[in-house]
C-alpha cells in the first residue's frame, strides 16, 4: 500500500469498526444460542419462584368478532418451569395459553426446537439478539419461531410465530421492577393466522419466592 492510500484505508477501517455495536465487539458477547439462553435464565438470580394473576382482553377484528376476557395465573419455578393456567378460557381461545407460556420459557424452547443464533438485528430502530427456532418434530403448520432479546438486559422483548400458510402471530412484552426483581408487566399480541385479533395482558402484583407445586407444570387446561 502506498503512503498516500494508507490514511484512507485506516479511516475506512475505523468507520467499519465504529459501525459494529459495542456489545458485538466485546469478548463477553454471546456466540451461540446456548449463550443467549443461559443469560436469559440468569436474570433475577435470587428469584426462585413466583405466582401472579394474569388478565387478557382479546378482540377479534375478523369474524366472529368476539371479545373474550381471560383470567388466570402465571407460575414460575426455577430452574425453568413456566406455566399459564386460565380459569375461564373458551375452547376457541385455548391457543392463547400456549403463546403466553412459550414466550417466557426458554427451557421449553430447547425441548421443543432446534435453535440457531442469528446474531444482531435491528427492529423498529432497536438492536436485538435474535434466535430462530424450528420444530424438532416436523410441523406442517409452524414454519419457525423468532425471539428478539435485549442485549443489555436479556429480556425477551418480542417473539414471532411464522406459519407455512403465510400467517403470523407476534407478541411484545414490557417489564417493571417489583420487590427487587425485573418482571413482565404487560404483553401485546397481534394475530394474523386463521383469524385476525389483538390481545393485551396485564399482571397483578407478583408473589415471589413462594411454594409452587410441581403438578402445576404438568396439568392440562
Amino acid at each position: 500500500m502506498s503512503i498516500s492510500k494508507r490514511p484512507t484505508a485506516l479511516l475506512l477501517a475505523a468507520a467499519a469498526l465504529m459501525a459494529v455495536p459495542a456489545f458485538a465487539q466485546s469478548s463477553s458477547a454471546p456466540r451461540t444460542a446456548g449463550d443467549v439462553i443461559k443469560r436469559i435464565n440468569a436474570r433475577n438470580p435470587s428469584l426462585h419462584s413466583f405466582q401472579t394473576g394474569i388478565h387478557v382482553q382479546v378482540r377479534m377484528t375478523s369474524f366472529p368478532f368476539l371479545s373474550p376476557h381471560l383470567d388466570g395465573t402465571a407460575y414460575y419455578k426455577r430452574p425453568g418451569n413456566y406455566e399459564v393456567v386460565f380459569t375461564n378460557a373458551p375452547a376457541y381461545a385455548k391457543g392463547m395459553k400456549q403463546l403466553f407460556a412459550d414466550i417466557a420459557d426458554p427451557n421449553g424452547w430447547i425441548a421443543d426446537s432446534n435453535i440457531a443464533f442469528r446474531g444482531i438485528q435491528t427492529l423498529a430502530g432497536r438492536q436485538y439478539l435474535v434466535l430462530r427456532m424450528t420444530k424438532k418434530i416436523y410441523s406442517d403448520q409452524i414454519k419457525d419461531t423468532v425471539a428478539y432479546i435485549d442485549p443489555a438486559t436479556y429480556q425477551v422483548d418480542r417473539m414471532e410465530w411464522h406459519y407455512t400458510n403465510g400467517g403470523s402471530i407476534s407478541m411484545t412484552q414490557s417489564y417493571r421492577n417489583e420487590s427487587g426483581f425485573n418482571v413482565v408487566a404487560s404483553q401485546h399480541v397481534d394475530v394474523h393466522y386463521r383469524v385476525r385479533a389483538v390481545a393485551d395482558s396485564s399482571f397483578d402484583r407478583y408473589k415471589t419466592n413462594v411454594p409452587v407445586a410441581d403438578s402445576v407444570f404438568t396439568r392440562k387446561n
